[in-house]
């Protein structure tokens, strides 16, 4: 392979893809670069190569071993393929292949449209154009439990729901297209920790639309959360207790589970009938003990989670129950722009009913630590409009 490399060969081989029509010619190159598409060397060559546009000018190709090779040599590439240019043919092709019933088709097609759709804003917004969260949710529907097609789909649908323009239209898209419940289910065991990570994901990014929390609750996606959340934390916290380095579970640490809960919760936790759930399911202990967390997200989206539950009278006087201010102010020093800002917010709920010297202590607190390095960094918060416990600042 890497003699081919050397003298070559993947620049050869995409021209012949590119200029031949010739079924066996292309057929017999299109095997060569899918053996190559598994080497870390080529696989950079041929992309750079033009390899992605040449293979997909061949998925509407009339000889089903061809399109099949190509789709698995696509789906190979792709992931040293998310910054090529000039795919958009590609894309809508890949996105009429989930239509298929062939699952080798809808492996391929699903890996590549996750891979493609990673951390680029064009390819996400022209597959949400081209009705890709429709079909993505058709083919989990139809996939059952086959995880090598349902887990790539997700994936692309949590990064379609995302950091583009078209991102709110795909969050939508996911409710109008009945996909809610079927996703919640994904998170039901005994699928694979790869699967449930991706959906909490996603999860957590169709929480960002006001519209989904209504069917995300009806779908019981609250309690499922929590669950999976208390049984992450104590698998995590028993390989703490035992000093023992904290084993990947197909690929997936427990502690990522844990900050992937939390974070979807404290989006859910923004309407108010989600916030009175999460409290009624006696989460507040956990949150407080997440605040020790080592782990830099966890502080943060557990503080994120406190700062929404803090603003029911009920949930802010638990919060302080649990003795929360101690972290809370540690975590006013926070590296982290965002677990400070938090943090100050769940200190200014919890003081409003304290005596005034605690009152001023927090203030004094808030004011050292937080609005010395940044005056904005209060606008951050939303926190209704009164005079604050320090006066107006």
């Amino acid at each position: 392979q890497l003699i081919i490399l050397a003298n070559g060969g993947p620049q050869a081989l995409v021209q012949i893809m590119r200029s031949y029509n010739y079924e066996k010619l292309l057929w017999t190159t299109s095997r060569v670069l899918k053996v190559l598409s598994v080497c870390p060397s080529n696989k950079p060559a041929i992309v750079e190569a033009g390899g992605m546009q040449a293979l997909g000018k061949h998925l509407t190709s009339s000889s089903p071993r061809l399109v099949q090779n190509c789709l698995w040599t696509l789906r190979n590439l792709s992931d040293v393929a998310t910054k090529q240019e000039g795919l958009d043919g590609v894309l809508k092709i890949l996105v009429n292949q989930l239509s298929s019933d062939d699952v080798n088709v809808l492996t391929c097609a699903t890996g590549t449209l996750s891979n493609l759709t990673c951390n680029n804003s064009k390819n996400k917004t022209l597959v949400t154009q081209s009705n890709g969260v429709e079909a993505l949710i058709h083919t989990i529907l139809r996939a059952g439990d086959k995880e090598d097609i349902t887990e790539p789909a997700v994936c692309a649908l949590r990064h379609l729901t995302s950091r583009h323009p078209e991102a709110e239209m795909a969050q939508n898209s996911v409710r109008l297209n009945y996909g809610i419940p079927a996703i919640v289910k994904l998170l039901n065991q005994p699928n694979q920790w790869p699967l449930v990570k991706a959906t909490i994901g996603l999860i957590r990014n169709l929480a960002l639309c006001p519209a989904n929390h209504a069917p995300l609750q009806e779908a019981a996606v609250i309690p499922r959360l929590v669950q999976l959340l208390v049984k992450a934390h104590q698998d995590a916290q028993r390989h703490a207790a035992a000093g023992t380095q904290q084993p990947y579970t197909d690929g997936v640490k427990m502690e990522e589970i844990v900050e992937g809960c939390t974070g979807a919760l404290h989006i859910l936790a923004r309407d108010p009938m989600n916030r009175m759930e999460i409290f009624r399911l006696n989460t507040i202990p956990l949150f407080v003990q997440l605040l020790y967390s080592p782990v830099e997200n966890i502080q943060r989206v557990a503080a994120g989670v406190l700062c929404e539950l803090a603003q029911d009278k009920e949930a802010a006087d638990a919060i302080d129950a649990e003795g929360a201010s101690a972290p809370l102010m540690e975590l006013l020093h926070s590296r982290n722009e965002g677990t400070a800002t938090y943090a100050a917010a769940v200190l200014f709920r919890i003081s409003e009913d304290k005596n005034p010297d605690y009152r001023k202590r927090v203030s004094v607190e808030l004011t050292n630590s937080l609005f010395k390095h940044d005056p904005a960094a209060w606008e951050a918060v939303s926190i209704p409009t009164r005079s604050f416990p320090w006066g107006n600042q």
